[in-house]
């Protein structure tokens, strides 16, 4: 049987499926999945068993330059590769408007979730089949339930497998640094999620005085500003600002630390996925549904009474990103001591 899987983005949703694509392994050996997936991202399957073939898209792009990407021809061959084959099943594992197009122009038929369940009830209207999936569950519950709804698995118990082994994408010997260091996710979408950065400074020097180091990875001349501050900060040798990395390369410096201090970002999850000690710094989120989850994943969630806020910039006009500063630097270090004791 071939499956084409529709799940486009983002890094932590994308993640959020292996589980379900585990339970797939388990239960169906037979079923080969094609994956259409965000071309930034289009690692990430290649690291699931049943994944066959990747078909990545560039919709990020496409919908700022339509014109140009339309008459350069790459919406044409994408459309092309998408409807090369003729599927026994095409599963919408994105709930959106955009991903439901994609899924019904490929060839086969069309699963997804029902409109109590998708995240744009109007996608629901181009599937033939959906599926209802309870909206108060974890995403990862919940993409496991959809898959085994639309693909007849059994119901899913059990811990959450994502299926990623830390020692097959750490880099090899030679290129290794010494295990005894932290890894600070310091960057992220949203400002209202950012740490202080004065709360980054003293958690450098906190990890100093107890013997261990701090590498600061960057994905943009923020995030680098950033880590350089964090670095000029931090006693001299501290904290090393690692080269700007692909998301394999970030995989295996995650895969090597002692653990990992992070912002709600979309590397948090992929931490977590490792089953690396991660502790992750919530304030204007929700974590029951999106937070972190995996056998050593810890949520510190900030104070505020208005706190899940959920905006990109703090409604607050005093005490701006209240939340996150409530997270203070020691009670993040005494959870650092417990994770890895």
């Amino acid at each position: 049987m071939k499956l084409l899987l529709v799940k486009t983005s983002s890094l932590g949703d994308l993640l959020h499926t292996l589980p379900a694509l585990r339970d797939l392994a388990r239960h169906r050996p037979e079923v080969r999945v094609h994956w259409v997936v965000e071309e930034s991202f289009q690692q990430i399957p290649t690291w699931s068993e049943p994944v066959e073939r990747v078909i990545p898209v560039a919709w990020r792009q496409w919908r700022r330059t339509l014109w140009t990407s339309w008459r350069n021809h790459a919406i044409q061959e994408f459309l092309h590769t998408l409807r090369a084959e003729t599927y026994d099943q095409i599963l919408d594992a994105q709930g959106l408007f955009k991903s439901a197009i994609m899924a019904r122009l490929a060839r086969g038929t069309l699963h997804g979730p029902d409109r109590h369940s998708a995240r744009e009830p109007w996608a629901t209207l181009l599937y033939q089949h959906t599926h209802r999936v309870p909206v108060e569950r974890h995403a990862v519950e919940r993409l496991r339930l959809l898959f085994a709804s639309a693909l007849d698995l059994p119901t899913p118990h059990g811990t959450a497998d994502f299926g990623l082994d830390p020692q097959r994408l750490r880099p090899p010997p030679e290129s290794r640094t010494d295990s005894n260091h932290l890894l600070f996710l310091h960057g992220t979408t949203w400002e209202s999620k950012l740490w202080p950065e004065t709360h980054w400074y003293a958690l450098a020097r906190l990890a100093h005085q107890a013997g261990l180091t701090i590498e600061l990875p960057w994905g943009n001349a923020e995030e680098l500003r950033r880590a350089q501050a964090i670095r000029d900060a931090a006693p001299p040798d501290a904290c090393r600002i690692l080269p700007r990395s692909t998301l394999e390369q970030l995989a295996a410096r995650l895969a090597g630390a002692r653990a990992v201090i992070a912002t709600d970002t979309g590397p948090a999850h992929l931490a977590s996925a490792l089953a690396i000690p991660t502790i992750a710094l919530y304030g204007p989120t929700p974590t029951e549904r999106i937070g972190i989850v995996g056998p050593k994943a810890f949520r510190l969630i900030g104070a505020c009474p208005l706190a899940p806020c959920r905006q990109r910039i703090c409604p607050l006009t005093t005490h701006r990103n209240a939340c996150m500063h409530s997270l203070t630097p020691t009670e993040v270090w005494n959870t650092v001591l417990e994770v890895i004791s």
